[in-house]
């Protein structure tokens, strides 16, 4: 019997084709085969559970990894210290871990875009859905669940590359169509404030934008965020994930964390 998948979908950054609000745009998935949909389901439910006896978070407060770290509305209410909100920010790292899943980090650099109609959302969302596919190995079929707001270009784009999905040779200029086939129904949305998964996604999806920003740009953290975390702190959440066999690291190769990055 062919086993199914659930894959879940969030993003940091604006997907337009500018600059102007982001220099990047990332798009995180992370999937499981539906069998240990349950179970992981059980280990966030249990985080919850600590974190409300713990720092009174109450479970059905959704986890926005940004503005815990600025230390925005919900979170400011809580009166948390710095140290409080990095053990929080570690439980959930932690919690993560125990999770059956597999990350997928596909980053738009929107600096490199030289095309007027290069298209961010679908760009980042095909090449997402490829590398799932690829590790499928076509031994399963997967749906896809993502958060509110870009459904109409998601859907958009899956139905096209269900029948035209060019693949370029590494070693030539050739460029074969391998429509994607494991896909199961359109993309499904779901509210992330009603998804303990998309809010991991988020999680994890900031983090990576972290990481990109300091190590890959070079650039320094925001003050709101130093008032947290340093870039040590976010390099040891990244090196946690990657230990932990988390990331599907056959993604891209080239990248310690399998970021796939374009344009090239």
């Amino acid at each position: 019997m062919q086993e199914n998948y659930v894959a879940y979908y969030d993003e940091t950054g604006d997907d337009g084709n500018n600059t102007l609000s982001s220099d990047t745009f990332l798009l995180t998935s992370i999937y499981m085969p539906m069998n240990k949909w349950q179970s992981n389901f059980d280990i966030l439910i249990n985080l919850r559970k600590e974190l409300k006896k713990t720092y009174n978070l109450h479970i059905k407060e959704e986890i926005h990894t940004k503005y815990l770290l600025c230390d925005k509305d919900p979170y400011r209410k809580y009166n948390w210290s710095k140290e409080d909100k990095q053990d929080i920010l570690k439980r959930i790292t932690l919690a993560i871990c125990k999770l059956d899943i597999s990350i997928v980090n596909v980053m738009i650099d929107k600096r490199k875009i030289i095309r007027e109609d290069y298209n961010v959302l679908e760009t980042a969302l095909t090449y997402n859905i490829q590398r799932i596919e690829n590790d499928s190995k076509g031994k399963w079929n997967y749906i896809i669940i993502t958060d509110k707001g870009r459904m109409s270009p998601m859907r958009a784009t899956a139905r096209s590359i269900r029948a035209y999905n060019p693949i370029h040779s590494k070693y030539n200029n050739n460029v074969s169509n391998k429509p994607i086939k494991y896909l199961i129904e359109d993309i499904l949305e779901k509210d992330s404030k009603e998804s303990h998964f998309i809010q991991v996604c988020d999680f994890i999806s900031y983090f990576t934008h972290l990481y990109y920003k300091c190590f890959v740009e070079q650039k320094h953290l925001p003050n709101r965020i130093t008032n947290c975390i340093d870039e040590n702190f976010i390099k040891v959440i990244m090196n946690t994930f990657k230990k932990y066999g988390k990331i599907n690291l056959n993604a891209n190769k080239s990248s310690n964390y399998g970021i796939v990055t374009y344009p090239k």
